[in-house]
């Protein structure tokens, strides 16, 4: 985990080492890029559950006819290509900790079923009705408002209960500027042994440009562009100009000062 030095942060890490060595289901929220696995990881890495297995499932990425026999598993003939048994995810992160990313994008019928998975602490593979008991660590995480989601009736309520014993929201990487020279000095570091580029260093004033950068991509937007500046680097010092930085993103009231009476944007 690439923890900073800003007061937020630190208040976030203590909260971590107290929560960690418990068996509460955690919810991470965040923007894109503020590193919601990485800290699922590390509050694994920190439990009493370290030394079994965390099982990461992207919810974005799996589908509605896969979802039960991929978390739940399935038996030989279940369905056409079940020429086994198989156990899910569930099962493969008994004893261990098993992280749902992308919680907010579950289909609202398949929530259901999660549900009933948790209160009950057993799954029933695909094609059998024989319970088998699992012992997990629930971790979740999205970038979606699940209260929001809720009050639309996108998200069920008892669901949100169950896996929210504890929320931790990471803030974005703008609102913690201070940390945003210290996590560059890492990936400096890093991407400097990679490609053979020696102790590279920053200037003062590609200091101040990251520092000014809003970066809404947080994290790991700042990590790419430091890889970027390594690569295309020709000196042992990176200046602000080695730096490929998108434009800032205007907020609507800049964007309704740049239009004109006739409603086109003038630059």
């Amino acid at each position: 985990m690439f923890w900073g030095d800003s007061a937020v942060i630190q208040q976030l890490r203590s909260l971590i080492e107290k929560v960690a060595v418990t068996d509460a289901n955690i919810l991470i929220t965040g923007e894109n890029g503020t590193g919601k696995e990485m800290l699922a990881r590390e509050i694994h890495l920190l439990s009493n559950r370290r030394k079994q297995a965390l099982i990461t499932v992207d919810m974005g990425a799996t589908t509605e006819t896969l979802f039960e026999s991929e978390l739940f598993g399935h038996v030989k003939g279940a369905f056409t290509d079940a020429r086994t048994d198989r156990p899910g995810k569930f099962e493969a992160a008994d004893k261990g900790t098993l992280f749902l990313d992308e919680i907010g994008n579950l289909s609202y019928h398949l929530q259901a079923k999660l549900l009933t998975v948790l209160q009950q602490r057993s799954i029933v593979r695909v094609g059998s009705n024989t319970p088998i008991p699992v012992n997990i660590r629930l971790i979740c995480a999205t970038n979606r408002d699940l209260q929001e989601m809720v009050d639309k009736e996108h998200f069920r309520e008892d669901l949100l209960y169950r896996i929210n014993t504890i929320h931790i929201e990471i803030p974005p990487l703008r609102e913690r500027s201070e940390d945003i020279i210290p996590l560059t000095e890492i990936f400096l570091t890093h991407y400097s042994n990679i490609y053979g580029k020696g102790n590279l260093k920053l200037s003062a004033a590609a200091r101040e440009k990251l520092r000014q950068q809003p970066w809404y991509g947080n994290i790991r937007e700042l990590q790419h562009t430091i890889e970027k500046a390594v690569i295309i680097c020709d000196s042992t010092t990176l200046n602000e100009n080695d730096f490929i930085l998108p434009r800032k993103k205007r907020t609507k009231h800049e964007r309704r000062d740049h239009l004109g009476r006739d409603g086109i944007q003038h630059d």
